[in-house]
Protein backbone atom coordinates (compact mmCIF):
# COMPACT_ATOMS: atom_id res chain seq x y z
CA UNK A 1 0.00 0.00 0.00
CA UNK A 2 1.51 3.78 -0.86
CA UNK A 3 0.28 6.50 0.85
CA UNK A 4 0.29 10.30 0.10
CA UNK A 5 0.14 13.32 1.82
CA UNK A 6 0.07 16.55 -0.31
CA UNK A 7 0.74 20.10 1.10
CA UNK A 8 1.89 23.49 0.23
CA UNK A 9 -1.56 24.73 -0.66
CA UNK A 10 -3.18 28.13 0.27
CA UNK A 11 -3.92 31.42 -0.87
CA UNK A 12 -2.14 33.56 -2.77
CA UNK A 13 -2.57 37.05 -5.12
CA UNK A 14 -3.13 36.56 -8.70
CA UNK A 15 0.48 36.02 -10.65
CA UNK A 16 1.75 34.52 -7.40
CA UNK A 17 3.65 31.32 -6.78
CA UNK A 18 2.99 28.36 -4.83
CA UNK A 19 4.84 24.59 -3.96
CA UNK A 20 2.88 21.66 -3.83
CA UNK A 21 4.92 18.60 -2.13
CA UNK A 22 3.49 15.20 -1.73
CA UNK A 23 4.94 12.78 0.36
CA UNK A 24 5.07 8.88 -0.41
CA UNK A 25 4.97 6.21 2.47
CA UNK A 26 4.65 2.70 2.23
CA UNK A 27 6.55 1.43 -1.12
CA UNK A 28 9.73 2.43 -3.08
CA UNK A 29 8.89 5.46 -4.50
CA UNK A 30 11.13 5.50 -7.52
CA UNK A 31 8.67 2.28 -9.00
CA UNK A 32 6.10 4.63 -9.44
CA UNK A 33 5.32 7.40 -11.70
CA UNK A 34 3.38 10.14 -10.36
CA UNK A 35 0.54 12.62 -11.09
CA UNK A 36 -1.17 15.60 -10.03
CA UNK A 37 -4.58 16.77 -11.00
CA UNK A 38 -7.35 19.11 -9.59
CA UNK A 39 -10.90 19.64 -9.26
CA UNK A 40 -12.46 23.37 -9.03
CA UNK A 41 -16.10 22.99 -7.24
CA UNK A 42 -18.51 22.23 -10.07
CA UNK A 43 -16.01 20.71 -12.28
CA UNK A 44 -14.91 17.17 -13.36
CA UNK A 45 -11.28 16.38 -11.87
CA UNK A 46 -8.62 17.58 -14.54
CA UNK A 47 -5.00 16.55 -15.31
CA UNK A 48 -2.34 18.75 -14.20
CA UNK A 49 1.17 17.22 -14.87
CA UNK A 50 2.70 13.54 -14.30
CA UNK A 51 6.41 13.00 -14.36
CA UNK A 52 7.97 9.33 -15.06
CA UNK A 53 9.43 6.97 -12.10
CA UNK A 54 12.70 8.20 -12.81
CA UNK A 55 11.60 11.78 -13.70
CA UNK A 56 13.32 11.53 -17.21
CA UNK A 57 9.84 12.12 -18.75
CA UNK A 58 7.23 14.64 -17.84
CA UNK A 59 4.16 15.77 -19.43
CA UNK A 60 1.90 18.84 -18.71
CA UNK A 61 -2.05 20.02 -19.46
CA UNK A 62 -1.73 22.89 -22.30
CA UNK A 63 -3.62 25.13 -19.43
CA UNK A 64 -0.23 24.91 -17.22
CA UNK A 65 2.82 24.84 -19.61
CA UNK A 66 5.34 27.09 -18.89
CA UNK A 67 3.73 28.20 -15.85
CA UNK A 68 3.90 24.85 -13.46
CA UNK A 69 6.97 22.30 -13.47
CA UNK A 70 6.76 18.73 -11.81
CA UNK A 71 9.39 17.53 -10.22
CA UNK A 72 10.41 14.63 -7.66
CA UNK A 73 13.12 13.12 -5.42
CA UNK A 74 13.38 9.37 -5.37
CA UNK A 75 16.16 10.09 -2.13
CA UNK A 76 13.69 11.66 -0.58
CA UNK A 77 10.31 9.61 -1.60
CA UNK A 78 8.60 13.54 -2.50
CA UNK A 79 6.75 14.36 -5.61
CA UNK A 80 6.68 18.57 -6.08
CA UNK A 81 5.12 21.13 -8.05
CA UNK A 82 6.11 24.60 -8.38
CA UNK A 83 3.18 26.76 -9.56
CA UNK A 84 4.19 30.12 -10.89
CA UNK A 85 2.14 32.65 -12.25
CA UNK A 86 -1.08 31.90 -10.53
CA UNK A 87 -4.23 32.27 -12.30
CA UNK A 88 -7.76 32.89 -10.35
CA UNK A 89 -8.38 29.86 -12.61
CA UNK A 90 -6.09 27.60 -11.29
CA UNK A 91 -7.79 27.90 -8.41
CA UNK A 92 -8.63 23.92 -7.08
CA UNK A 93 -8.27 21.08 -5.00
CA UNK A 94 -4.86 19.10 -5.93
CA UNK A 95 -4.44 15.83 -5.70
CA UNK A 96 -1.17 13.75 -6.15
CA UNK A 97 -1.77 10.24 -7.41
CA UNK A 98 0.88 7.15 -8.16
CA UNK A 99 0.80 4.35 -10.18
CA UNK A 100 3.30 1.48 -10.34
CA UNK A 101 5.51 0.07 -13.23
CA UNK A 102 5.73 2.09 -16.62
CA UNK A 103 8.70 2.38 -18.55
CA UNK A 104 10.78 5.55 -18.68
CA UNK A 105 8.00 7.61 -20.82
CA UNK A 106 4.92 6.45 -18.45
CA UNK A 107 3.17 9.64 -17.82
CA UNK A 108 -0.27 8.90 -17.79
CA UNK A 109 -3.04 11.91 -18.23
CA UNK A 110 -5.87 9.80 -17.29
CA UNK A 111 -6.80 9.70 -13.68
CA UNK A 112 -8.30 5.81 -13.82
CA UNK A 113 -4.61 4.96 -14.79
CA UNK A 114 -3.78 5.89 -10.74
CA UNK A 115 -4.43 3.57 -8.02
CA UNK A 116 -3.04 6.01 -4.87
CA UNK A 117 -3.91 9.24 -4.28
CA UNK A 118 -3.76 11.74 -1.84
CA UNK A 119 -6.15 13.60 0.14
CA UNK A 120 -5.80 16.82 -0.99
CA UNK A 121 -4.49 20.69 -0.89
CA UNK A 122 -6.21 23.43 -1.87
CA UNK A 123 -5.28 26.32 -3.42
CA UNK A 124 -6.73 29.69 -3.75
CA UNK A 125 -5.71 32.38 -6.37
CA UNK A 126 -7.43 35.72 -5.58
CA UNK A 127 -7.84 38.26 -8.84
Amino acid sequence: QVQLVESGGGLVQAGGSLRLSCAVSGRTFSNYAMGWFRQAPGKEREFVSAISWNGGCTYYADSVKGRFTISRDNTKNTGNLRMNSLKPEDTAVYYCAAVSGGSYYYTPQSYDKYDYWGQGTQVTVSS
